[in-house]
């Protein structure tokens, strides 16, 4: 097993232990701060092989805890069906396309995405069902995202939003969609040959994150208001996006 160095190790956990922490309280979110925060410290084809097994470790603890919320007729005839489609395309991207390209290419998603959804929160739009061609396509392309980088989340999470009322049930459906996009993920990672001793070290590391993650999330989602908290994590995610556009 091959360990990270300290100047490493110990502010990716940082990173890690506030993006579990978010995606504890939320549902999502965890993939998305380590991508964004996490790859100014180390490239995006070392952290996501390490982070993915992680992220099942805390997806699958909140199904497990919270399976009676999960709205499995959503899960499996809406969202999982089309994300699915979209993975081999990205799955494509990130083993063929230059690093720097997709950093800044993701950069721009993460503004997009993150600088819509505040100023749909800002302007307290009125939540509108998407038609289902133009919900279909969102989720292909969010399956396409998390291929390329482990976290559609976006895109499931606004379509989602525009579905699933109860918190609770939004937090352990999407949970349930990571454990099953995650499990293909892992596979794809193992068929490459990039699960090896150094992702195996680092994971390691990370595993401490988790446990912080998990209990500062449970407080959070028990007792902080999910559109506070919501938009607090957009703003972070629109000034990741930024920086990775610049830096590339």
């Amino acid at each position: 097993m091959i360990w990270p160095a300290l100047d490493i190790a110990i502010p990716l956990a940082l990173v890690c232990a506030l993006a579990f922490t978010i995606e504890t309280a939320l549902g999502f979110g965890a993939t998305l701060v380590t991508v964004a925060l996490g790859s100014f410290f180390l490239d995006l084809e070392h952290i996501l092989p390490a982070l993915v097994p992680l992220n099942l470790v805390l997806s699958g603890y909140l199904v497990a805890r919270y399976v009676k919320h999960v709205d499995r007729a959503f899960l499996g005839k809406r969202l999982l069906p089309f994300m699915v489609l979209g993975l081999p395309v990205g799955i494509y991207a990130f083993s063929s396309l230059d690093a720097s390209l997709l950093k800044r290419a993701f950069g721009v998603f993460l503004v997009g995405v993150s600088g819509l959804e505040l100023y749909r929160m800002r302007v307290a739009s009125p939540v509108k069902h998407l038609d289902a061609w133009t919900e279909r396509a969102l989720l292909v392309a969010g399956g396409a995202i998390h291929g390329a980088f482990a976290t559609g989340g976006p895109m499931a999470v606004y379509v989602s939003s525009r579905v699933i009322e109860d918190k609770n049930v939004y937090r352990a459906t999407l949970s349930a969609l990571w454990v099953l996009l995650n499990l293909v993920m892992l596979a794809s990672y193992a068929w490459q040959g990039a699960l090896g001793d150094e992702t195996a070290g680092l994971a390691v590391c990370l595993l401490p994150s988790i446990a912080i993650g998990m209990a500062l999330g449970e407080l959070l989602h028990a007792r902080v208001p999910a559109k506070t908290f919501r938009a607090g994590v957009f703003v972070m995610l629109c000034l990741a996006g930024s920086l990775l556009v610049l830096r590339g």
